[in-house]
């Protein structure tokens, strides 16, 4: 069964997005199976994705009961819209309404290799929905000085879907994102969070850069975009699967870096 993950922050602007939309990326290039969920209302992970803001059905249609999640994947992801939104709300009021995306993604999960979740900025019921419905989860914190308490809130979340809801979910570790590490800054907040979270903590930090905006805007990965930035998550990709105990893939990638970084070294 697929690998399936939750990428969550208790925040927006943490780079979460952009680090599903690039993992995306980087284990389909090394010959994974991978579904991409946009679970935010924003729906920032379809647009990057390249998705017909007309695309339907959606996950919205997937909560509440509209549409199978099979029906829903459009090239590679099942989609969000603004529809989300008063999709949780109808999910609020409902008996089970943690399990919803638990139940709809059973059917798709021999299908794939790894499956991942893009929260929603918040720690609510779409985050709780992911959380039950996933195996891991790994959070994503933007290098400044509220990061440890982000985190902290984060983890509350984990700790009481896993006592409650899911008992086998796992927390992947942590990833640091819009770092740079030449200031005292982002280093302070790595190192704090290192002396909390110590191996949990992943070792590559992603380095803060407009390219992520731009390849986003012309639909174009960041690997061929900025090869030299796709450094970062590539070996975040590798760390990922060594954590996952998934060391061919995690070869593959390896090989990759090497094609995408060295020739353009």
């Amino acid at each position: 069964m697929a690998a399936t993950i939750s990428v969550l922050s208790q925040k927006g602007g943490t780079g979460k997005t952009t680090a599903v939309r690039t993992l995306t990326d980087v284990l389909r290039r090394v010959d994974l199976r991978v579904l991409a969920i946009d679970l935010d209302p924003q729906g920032n992970l379809s647009d990057y994705l390249d998705v017909d803001p007309e695309a339907s059905p959606t996950i919205g249609d997937v909560l509440s009961g509209r549409a199978k999640a099979q029906g829903a994947i459009h090239d590679g992801i099942i989609p969000a819209n603004l529809a989300l939104a008063e999709a949780e709300l109808a999910l609020g009021g409902k008996m089970g309404r943690e399990l919803a995306l638990k139940k709809a993604l059973r059917d798709l999960r021999d299908d794939y290799d790894v499956i991942l979740i893009d929260c929603p900025p918040a720690l609510g019921l779409l985050t709780v929905n992911a959380l039950v419905a996933c195996d891991y989860a790994l959070i994503s914190a933007e290098a400044q000085y509220f990061s440890l308490q982000g985190v902290e809130q984060a983890l509350e979340v984990i700790e009481l879907a896993r006592e409650n809801l899911n008992q086998d979910l796992e927390w992947l570790g942590v990833v640091l994102n819009i770092a740079d590490m030449r200031t005292r800054h982002s280093r302070e907040a790595f190192h704090s969070l290192r002396q909390h979270f110590g191996e949990k903590l992943l070792e590559t930090t992603i380095r803060s850069s407009i390219a992520y905006a731009e390849s986003a805007e012309r639909a174009v990965s960041i690997l061929d975009y900025r090869p030299d930035l796709a450094a970062d998550y590539l070996t975040v990709a590798e760390e990922l699967l060594k954590r996952l105990g998934m060391d061919e893939p995690r070869q593959r990638v390896r090989t990759l870096t090497n094609e995408v970084v060295g020739a353009n070294a």
